[in-house]
């Protein structure tokens, strides 16, 4: 009968070795699954040898592991590769483990003996259950050796020397990587290479250039290099090219700049080393995918969050020439049409290479509705919702991925003749009239805010009468923005502007509204965020009109007259409601898309067909 136990002194072992030079070094570590648990994406957990206890940490890759049944609580796993790291705000030390495998299942108790020579049956082996020693079995006392954790180390680094200078470096995976890591080697695939771009401030001014990693498991991280490194490394990185990466460090990225899915961001110094690959296999790292249906594109509207989909193309347009208004460049642009389960559509606009030749090949083979899966895409608002490819966008055509072989399977026996509807029908703030959409879906401010749930999931749009009560004068009310893309800029070195979305400097800028005002009704109040366009009719001028006033002194300032006379005027607001998540609170976001006069006339009119309805 095969029975299972723990390594003796397995927890001093890694303690008293807290990060191994390779993972070929290690000696036999088996230790004993207790108190699993999930904490966000990953799984924690106590390793025991018997005697001893460490707190550890399973890595989102090993996530699938614990779901299939592989690592059980009070089950036995072999730690093959690990970190021994300190935690912020926790007194103790936490195994970071970076690779495993499962020894046994789950055993019929905890482990609990000053000799670790006891041996459990797991519960699959065991038959019945005793009360007191069942399925415990004891070694001969002559077969324990005491010997101390530092012993067993030597021992083990001695044997295995020669091994030792036989292995290449040691490469952790991306997602093992934390700021509290000591040295790290990363193998990685340069998958996107963004420009050298000069920046000025108050410490100076400086160049700066980042690049995105991937890893052979598709994990990502973002790489940012400053002055002397942008300098060094920047011929240095070629697009597609795999590298070794060490001494750089890690902090949490900024989730309002990030442009990958990690939780961390890399940034590499004049001291940092990059190595290409040569003389062994490179790879071509694995493309992961997020998917994001087409009726949820909503909430993603003109944020700046990239988001991937999945769908069947339905039509493919011609290709276009677009002339750019930054350079008056014409370049070629063509717009697919992609559905999925949910029965809308959207409309994908491929733009560059993308269009001349993916798109070319889509048109090929139109007739037969591929299912394509696009990487990187903008969510816009042209008409509605709409979605648009950039530099780093992948597209890829009938992809081998379960989702693609569900989606086909569904389209073929369903979706070819299911009536669809455009995601953004419906959803766009005014129609072509300008004013008619502000007399449909008429509600009080009440009913928005006694109904916390309304735009979990995907905006709802309404149309509301009210006053602007108040408008706080010390808020920030504007940004400064591109005049090409209205995207917002930073000073540059040369004096100018600098937009990350034309990827150019500009001389001049502009200022754009984003304020935030409390609007009120016979029913109640609540506060609206309010835009450039709509924020100008209510102010009656333009944000760098307003900034203007804001300079001028005086007893009666123009900057606050301006404000106060901007309050009491009737107004008609076509709004959408959504749901914000702040310090993991949802909260309601209730946005102005349309403000327009209140036309007494119109509303007249309103008011007799309301009574109607109640009188029938």
């Amino acid at each position: 009968m095969a029975v299972k136990s723990v390594t003796r002194d397995a927890v001093s072992m890694l303690m008293a070795n807290p990060s191994p030079d390779s993972s070929s070094d290690l000696p036999e570590i088996v230790v004993q699954v207790l108190d699993l648990k999930q904490s966000g994406n990953r799984y924690m957990f106590t390793a025991s040898d018997g005697k001893m206890k460490l707190r550890a940490i399973l890595p989102a890759t090993m996530y699938s592991e614990v779901l299939s049944g592989n690592i059980q609580n009070l089950g036995l796993v072999r730690i093959l590769d690990y970190t021994l790291n300190d935690i912020p705000n926790k007194p103790e030390k936490y195994l970071i483990v970076t690779k495993c495998e499962s020894v046994s299942p789950a055993l019929e108790a905890e482990i609990k003996s000053e000799e670790s020579g006891i041996l459990l049956k797991s519960k699959e082996e065991s038959g019945v259950k005793s009360e007191s020693t069942a399925g415990i079995l004891l070694k001969p006392k002559q077969e324990v050796v005491a010997k101390s954790a530092a012993q067993i180390l030597r021992e083990q680094h001695r044997n295995s020397a020669p091994a030792r200078m036989a292995m290449t470096r040691r490469v952790r995976p991306l997602v093992s990587l934390n700021p509290y890591l000591g040295n790290w080697t990363i193998k990685v695939n340069v998958t996107s290479k963004g420009n050298m771009r000069t920046y000025k401030n108050a410490r100076g001014e400086g160049c700066v250039f980042n690049v995105e990693l991937t890893d052979e498991d598709g994990t990502q991280i973002q790489a940012t290099m400053f002055n002397e490194a942008a300098r060094k490394f920047f011929d240095k990185f070629a697009l597609g090219k795999v590298y070794y990466i060490s001494k750089g460090t890690l902090k949490v990225a900024n989730k309002q700049f990030k442009t990958v899915q990690n939780d961390y961001e890399m940034t590499l110094n004049e001291n940092s080393e990059v190595e290409e690959v040569c003389g062994e296999a490179t790879f071509v790292p694995e493309t992961k995918f997020n998917f994001v249906q087409i009726d949820k594109l909503g909430p993603h509207v003109n944020k700046s969050e990239l988001v991937d989909v999945i769908g069947v193309v339905k039509n493919v347009s011609t290709t276009m020439s677009i002339r750019r208004k930054s350079d008056n460049e014409n370049i070629p642009k063509r717009d697919i049409t992609i559905a999925d389960e949910t029965k809308k559509t959207v409309v994908v606009s491929l733009w560059n290479d993308l269009a001349t030749n993916t798109g070319q090949e889509l048109l090929d083979m139109a007739d037969k509705s591929p299912v394509v899966a696009i990487k990187s895409l903008r969510v816009g608002d042209f008409q509605g919702v709409s979605l648009s490819t950039i530099s780093r966008s992948v597209v890829m055509v009938n992809p081998d991925i379960p989702e693609a072989k569900k989606l086909r399977s569904w389209y073929d026996f369903e979706g070819k003749d299911a009536s669809m509807d455009s995601v953004g029908s419906g959803s766009s703030p005014i129609s072509n009239s300008g004013t008619r959409s502000v007399y449909s879906d008429r509600v009080s401010l009440s009913y928005i805010i006694s109904n916390p749930s309304l735009g979990d999931g995907k905006p709802a749009f309404f149309s509301l009468r009210g006053y602007i009560s108040f408008i706080k004068p010390d808020q920030a009310m504007w940004y400064r923005a591109c005049k090409t893309c209205n995207k917002k800029v930073i000073e540059s070195v040369d004096s100018g502007y600098w937009c990350e979305g034309c990827q150019k400097s500009d001389e001049q800028s502009s200022l754009r509204y984003i304020m935030v005002a409390r609007v009120s009704d016979a029913s109640g109040e609540g506060f609206i965020s309010i835009f450039n366009e709509e924020a100008e009719k209510i102010v009656g001028c333009s944000a760098d009109d307003l900034d203007n006033l804001k300079s001028q002194e005086g007893e009666d300032n123009p900057y606050q007259l301006t404000l106060k006379q901007a309050t009491w005027a009737p107004h008609l607001f076509r709004v959408s409601v959504t749901q914000n998540e702040y310090n993991s609170e949802k909260r309601q976001r209730i946005t102005a898309r349309a403000v327009v006069p209140v036309d007494f006339a119109a509303e007249s009119r309103l008011m007799l067909e309301e009574i109607s309805k109640i009188r029938a």
